[in-house]
């Protein structure tokens, strides 16, 4: 049977993956034209304009895309999740508002400048849109991050009793949330890895092809040695990151490393198993001793929680929500007489739980309108309600181990390239390392979707981290709402990434001929063709 949470979660999951196709390579290329431009002021050499120029087209088709597809998310939170929207938009829609009011003006207005600039402004001039650019996709995915990162790991809020509604107290915990900031860095330096990847894919087929060698060598040059320092960056707030998530999320990081029972510390890396989840353990076992404890604790001897003892401590949450629940029903009963300072007792201690009382009501009928009958519920509905607070591990572990794979094959990738490059041994004509550059070409987009993929499948059964549950988040709609919105998105997005791959396929296969300066490949063979 089609569920209305499930639909509105698959439309979102479908738009949000969607997107962020798009956005790493937005992210990234956008300081590795920065990088190309700089080396053109600098030196003076043509060949770095023409890369700046070329390179940019192919960015500027991404961007459109992008931004397109970025607005039906926005959209979403008020057609398919106005709960959510009301219950924390306060806090949620404060990063966003700045991202649209700022950040994102910034970069669209200086993406004109960077595209029709070149002839009306100065090399200084232009050079600095192109860094306006750069600045203003980055932040934009900062207030994105921030609002994000308060999804998984509240901070900066306080529930309103009379409102029924969390409410910011503290923009600079929102904003400086470790969280946060670690994702944001994380999430960027793969975008840098991305745009590199991007370059030097495209570049080795032109060195293959031995077309534009010179264009293309300074490509794969530029394009090596920023994916090397991106590429250690990725890894380096790969682990920050984690480190944030064991202590937010610690069901989120056991279920990542398949760890169903605590472990004496430090705990064994699990590199690979075949987690059964309804048995909640693993049936095969490959693992380092000690690694993983080291790894997401940076101890020796703290444990990792394992995801059963995680379910019998949420056992006494669901408890104190159950309780807070029904404390806030009388609270805001008609005619009750609730002082401020109870109002205040409330948020600042029973109000941390209420996210699991609310979860409670979904498996016991009647208890959204009357929550006393929480008190009633049978251990069976206690033990379903506990049971859903931990994510299913096979999902969120093979993608983190794909991810961690493709993060750590691109850094080798980018270390080989760059000795290469130094040593000036990268040649034009066909050989295993080009082509091993140009297969490489998917491996940022494997790994930013499972990371993404991480992130979100592993905060459920949670909208907010424990604070407001999935189940009663979304919108009042039907069936054929959904199932109508979502054919209609996904053709819509079909016909987008069929220009998209159009436009991209045409600009890289012409290279830098599209520039019609008369310099290159095709152009030579035209004016050859004339002659």
């Amino acid at each position: 049977m089609l569920d209305i949470i499930e639909l509105s979660r698959l439309q979102f999951a479908l738009t949000a993956l969607y997107h962020f196709y798009f956005v790493p390579l937005t992210l990234g290329i956008t300081f590795v034209l920065a990088t190309m431009e700089t080396i053109y002021v600098v030196t003076g050499k043509e060949v770095y304009k023409d890369m700046t120029r070329f390179w940019g087209k192919l960015f500027l088709i991404n961007f459109a895309i992008g931004v397109t597809t970025g607005i039906t998310m926005e959209f979403q939170f008020g057609t398919n999740w106005s709960y959510y929207s009301h219950y924390v938009g306060d806090i949620f829609g404060a990063p966003l508002a700045i991202e649209g009011a700022v950040a994102f003006f910034l970069e669209s207005t200086f993406v004109g400048l960077f595209m029709f600039g070149w002839d009306r402004l100065s090399k200084i001039q232009h050079l600095i849109s192109t860094y306006c650019v750069a600045f203003g996709s980055n932040l934009s995915a900062m207030w994105i991050l921030i609002a994000n990162g308060f999804m998984q790991d509240p901070q900066g809020a306080v529930f309103n009793v009379d409102k029924m509604r969390m409410e910011l107290a503290s923009f600079g915990d929102l904003v400086l949330s470790p969280f946060a900031q670690s994702k944001f860095v994380h999430v960027v330096t793969a975008g840098y890895t991305t745009g590199s990847i991007f370059v030097l894919a495209i570049s080795a087929i032109y060195l293959m092809k031995n077309r534009d060698v010179a264009f293309a060598l300074r490509s794969f040059a530029v394009a090596s040695i920023f994916g090397l320092f991106a590429s250690f960056g990725v890894v380096y707030m790969g682990d920050e990151s984690g480190y944030e998530v064991g202590k937010a999320q610690p069901s989120k990081i056991a279920a990542m490393e398949g760890i169903y029972d605590t472990e004496p510390a430090p705990a064994a890396w699990n590199i690979i198993a075949i987690p059964d989840s309804k048995n909640m353990e693993n049936k095969f076992v490959l693992s380092i001793p000690k690694v993983g404890g080291l790894i997401v604790t940076r101890s020796t001897t703290t444990e990792i929680k394992g995801l059963n003892q995680i379910r019998e401590e949420n056992r006494e949450k669901f408890l104190k929500g159950r309780e807070a629940l029904i404390k806030l029903n009388e609270l805001r009963k008609p005619g009750n007489q609730t002082s401020l300072a109870e109002k205040q007792a409330f948020a600042e201690n029973d109000a941390k739980y209420l996210g699991f009382g609310l979860l409670f009501t979904q498996f016991v009928p009647g208890s959204v309108e009357d929550p006393t009958k929480l008190l009633n519920a049978t251990e069976e509905q206690l033990q379903r309600a506990i049971d859903e607070t931990t994510p299913r591990v096979g999902a969120l572990f093979y993608a983190f181990r794909l991810m961690m794979a493709s993060g750590f094959l691109m850094l080798i990738l980018f270390a080989v390239a760059t000795v290469k490059v130094l040593r000036r041994t990268v040649k034009p004509g066909k050989s295993l390392f080009l082509k091993l550059a140009m297969l490489a070409f998917p491996l940022p987009w494997v790994g930013v979707e499972c990371g993404w993929f991480v992130a979100e499948y592993g905060r459920q059964p949670w909208t907010v981290f424990e604070l407001l549950p999935t189940y009663i988040s979304h919108s009042t709609l039907s069936v054929a709402d959904l199932l109508f919105s979502i054919i209609v998105i996904c053709g819509t997005y079909l016909v987008f990434i069929y220009f998209e791959a159009y436009f991209m396929v045409k600009y890289a296969q012409l290279g830098p001929s599209a520039l019609h300066t008369g310099k290159y490949h095709f152009e030579k063979l035209e004016n050859v063709g004339d002659k």
